[in-house]
């Protein structure tokens, strides 16, 4: 395991980033928004490398936008940008974030006995494919620990259960301080949050279910899903919210199956479409393509 290559070149990319960045921004839809934000930008010579837009509604409907730019000596003129931006988003009545490249996000996974969605994130980090520093593995069994320290990242066993949930997620909110981490990854982690926790960290946790939302919601799913006879299985990624498996939804993906399919074979199938739907979603969170609408979400691919 290069876990030392690994780090390097995770420095490197934050080098080459530093003049990198993004800008998200809704607002009421009208005439000029774009016109308005490429000017800004321009004026601070900067150079637009990838834009996406949406609109709800051309009349009265909400406008949604994802900018990508590069401008040299970007860090040096973030406070002035920013302070000049806000006067444009006052006028447009826009929400925005501009997301910095070099600032690194360092990112928790959750996961209990069931391996294969934090190795799938595993191997996406290794590759480079992910924009993030893994900081933490947390989990509840100690079956983790061996491949997680492995990478040479920390991993914390923490025993869980609903008599003492409250109590856990305290030392899991101090280890998140701990590590600075700016986004939790539930990878097949089998406990119930409460909603002090989820409050803590507001459209900042994603869990990938495992099946295809709405159906089959809780426990199980893929037995409901045999005795039901279904032909598409699925998995779905999303937001969590203190509505169980009905957070904003940001993938979903499914493949077909027939009768020779039992309950085993359905779980099988079902492992790699969660392995390959989280990855997509966590690397949507981290590349900023990704806006909260009330429970919907606008993904810009």
């Amino acid at each position: 395991m290069q876990v030392e290559q690994v780090k390097r070149e995770n420095k490197q990319l934050g080098s080459r980033a530093e003049n990198r960045a993004r800008l998200l921004v809704k607002c009421p839809d009208k005439p000029g928004i774009v016109s308005v934000l490429s000017s800004f930008l321009w004026k601070h010579k900067a150079n637009i490398i990838e834009s996406s837009q949406y609109s709800s509604d051309p009349e009265n409907g909400t406008f949604f936008i994802r900018i990508e730019y590069t401008c040299d000596k970007l860090l040096s003129k973030v406070q002035e940008m920013e302070q000049e931006f806000k006067q444009i988003a006052d006028n447009y009545e826009m929400t925005y974030h501009f997301h910095y490249l070099s600032n690194r996000q360092r990112s928790a996974i959750y996961v209990s006995k069931e391996l294969h969605c934090l190795l799938e994130l595993l191997w996406e980090w290794q590759n480079g494919d992910l924009e993030t520093d893994i900081a933490v593995v947390i989990s509840n069994h100690e079956d983790a620990r061996q491949i997680v320290e492995s990478y040479g990242i920390s991993f914390h066993y923490l025993p869980a259960n609903k008599d003492i949930r409250k109590e856990v997620e305290a030392k899991q909110i101090s280890l998140m301080e701990e590590y600075n981490v700016d986004l939790l990854i539930l990878a097949r982690y089998m406990q119930i949050l409460t909603p002090e926790f989820v409050n803590h960290f507001e459209n900042r946790i994603i869990n990938i279910h495992h099946s295809f939302l709405p159906a089959f919601i809780g426990a199980n799913p893929y037995d409901r899903a045999y005795k039901r006879g279904v032909k598409l299985i699925g998995a779905t990624s999303h937001y969590v919210t203190n509505d169980l498996d009905e957070g904003p939804i940001i993938e979903q993906d499914v493949e077909r199956v027939d009768h020779r399919d039992d309950v085993a074979t359905l779980k099988k199938i079902g492992r790699k479409i969660e392995r390959r739907v989280l990855a997509k979603a966590v690397k949507w969170h981290l590349e900023n393509r990704i806006i909260v609408e009330g429970n919907k979400t606008i993904v810009f691919h």
